[in-house]
């Protein structure tokens, strides 16, 4: 079930309301998951239900992605910017230092949380940030013309795509190890998610000026990767090693770039060992 909460988030120009919109389920220590750029919550779906029998899941909706609106007038999609808004959001709904598990950007901006001391935990599975200049340019480069194709692709090709397993292949194996697992009306959904993702290019741009380079102290920290990623290489994860020394690097065999739906019962597993640490 949807929800959403408003609350102010500061800018230049005065406080600036914002929304995001978000599904909530299960009982323990409070976990957030974070998507992607271009995604939506239900990206982890096919793991929700394992991780709300141990936690207090909020899979949140970024700004501009699914069901949350844009940032108002005054907030850029920048890191620093969402990395706020993200706090702001926690606050609004009384959570005081969640657990933070992330995917591609949603692993970027729970790293930031945990550098900000806002999250107890962090689980970054492909997390972007960690790439060679050239890797970036690549990764951006295919995210731009998936977007485009997102926008040109009528919706009646996309249903038509996703009924058989070869057209759900077409449309999302870029990100999916396994696409044939997805369900037609969840790549459908995804489709027009990247499609309609207000501030995607505004989010691109900015992380041209993104690399990680810091280390994330004081918090444990679990970095996975997806050893058939074609978007962020599995090399990354080496890197991102090296940055956060203390973390523990988990090799997540034939899963792709989004692996919640290509092994949920491994990532489930992931996530969970993650947050009790």
């Amino acid at each position: 079930m949807t929800a959403t909460a408003s609350f102010q988030v500061p800018t230049p120009h005065g406080p600036r309301r914002t929304t995001l919109a978000y599904a909530r389920k299960g009982t323990g220590d409070p976990l957030l998951l974070l998507h992607g750029i271009g995604h939506h919550r239900q990206a982890w779906d096919p793991v929700a239900d394992i991780l709300a029998a141990e936690r207090d899941v909020i899979a949140v909706d970024l700004p501009g992605c699914g069901q949350s609106p844009a940032l108002p007038d005054g907030l850029p999609h920048d890191l620093p910017t969402t990395t706020a808004v993200l706090g702001a959001f926690c606050e609004a709904l009384e959570i005081d230092r969640p657990h933070a598990a992330g995917n591609s950007l949603g692993g970027l901006l729970a790293l930031e949380l945990g550098r900000a001391g806002r999250v107890r935990t962090v689980t970054a599975l492909s997390p972007a940030g960690f790439w060679a200049p050239a890797e970036r340019r690549y990764a951006f480069g295919v995210l731009a013309g998936m977007r485009h194709a997102a926008q040109r692709m009528p919706v009646p090709l996309v249903e038509r795509l996703s009924r058989t397993a070869a057209g759900r292949a077409v449309l999302t194996s870029t990100i999916y190890a396994r696409p044939g697992r997805r369900s037609p009306e969840a790549v459908v959904a995804e489709t027009l998610a990247l499609a309609r993702a207000e501030g995607f290019f505004e989010t691109l741009r900015s992380g041209r000026r993104v690399r990680v380079t810091d280390d994330v102290p004081g918090i444990p920290v679990t970095v996975a990767w997806g050893s058939r990623d074609r978007l962020l290489l599995p090399r990354q994860g080496i890197r991102a090693k090296h940055v956060i020394p203390r973390a523990r690097l988990v090799r997540l065999p034939h899963c792709g770039h989004v692996p919640m739906s290509d092994d949920p019962a491994l990532v489930a597993r992931v996530v969970l060992d993650g947050s009790r640490r």
